[in-house]
């Protein structure tokens, strides 16, 4: 049968979320516990996530033998056997023609950062700047909705055919003493989330302006290449 997952994990103790030679991934401790079981599957991520990206709501589904029809007990069990850095969430049984990845409709990230230093207790979770102009972002972050090429907005190297996307909504706001970037878009390219975060980052140092990031989106000028770091990065949510 197939079943749908959702879970969370600690992306800084991960390679990322998908099977790669040679480094210990999310997926490998996924499959490692299903063999535990004696179950031999593959496993259809919503998305990939990289090194030091987080997530709270990730999907994934595989195809799981019909006696493992208890989701409750399974979930208990597969927590067990996991490492505490990765947490199944809700187990749930799909039709036989779903898939985490082609059929998810939106995908929602969020991108912490704090105005307090941090320490070596959650400085792999969110990201540290020293001062914010609140209302400024505000303003810039909204300039990546609509459907752009976002050309100047992915790793290079990871050359797409097609590097159109459309951002549904932004958003940018404070919940007590965390600011959050939000993005819900179809998909992204490469570190795009990271490279726009970014840009948003040096308008907030006065380093760049709108005006740089509505030329940039427009191709008309690629100003800026500095990705931010991996570790404020959150998987959010999955719509289908």
């Amino acid at each position: 049968m197939n079943l749908k997952f959702i879970c969370s994990y600690d992306g800084s103790v991960y390679f990322g979320s998908q099977k790669q030679p040679n480094q210990n991934t999310v997926e490998d401790e996924l499959l490692r516990v299903f063999k535990t079981f004696g179950i031999d599957t593959k496993i259809i991520f919503s998305g990939r996530t990289d090194k030091d990206v987080h997530a709270t709501k990730q999907v994934f589904n595989c195809q799981i033998p019909e006696h493992f029809n208890d989701f409750f007990k399974l979930k208990d069990i597969l927590n067990r056997r996991l490492p505490i850095s990765i947490k199944i969430l809700k187990i749930s049984k799909v039709n036989d023609d779903f898939h985490s990845r082609f059929g998810a409709k939106r995908r929602v990230y969020r991108y912490l950062i704090t105005t307090k230093p941090t320490n070596p207790f959650n400085s792999k979770y969110i990201t540290y700047v020293k001062y914010i102009d609140e209302e400024l972002l505000k303003d810039a972050i909204k300039e990546f909705i609509g459907v752009y090429d976002f050309k100047y907005f992915h790793k290079t190297g990871s050359e797409k055919e097609n590097t159109k996307r459309e951002i549904f909504d932004t958003n940018f706001y404070k919940y007590k003493d965390i600011y959050v970037f939000k993005f819900t878009a179809n998909s992204y390219l490469r570190s795009q989330i990271r490279l726009m975060v970014g840009f948003l980052l040096a308008i907030n140092g006065k380093k760049l302006t709108i005006q740089d990031l509505k030329e940039q989106l427009n191709l008309k000028k690629h100003i800026f290449k500095t990705p931010a770091i991996a570790n404020g990065l959150y998987l959010a949510q999955i719509k289908y």
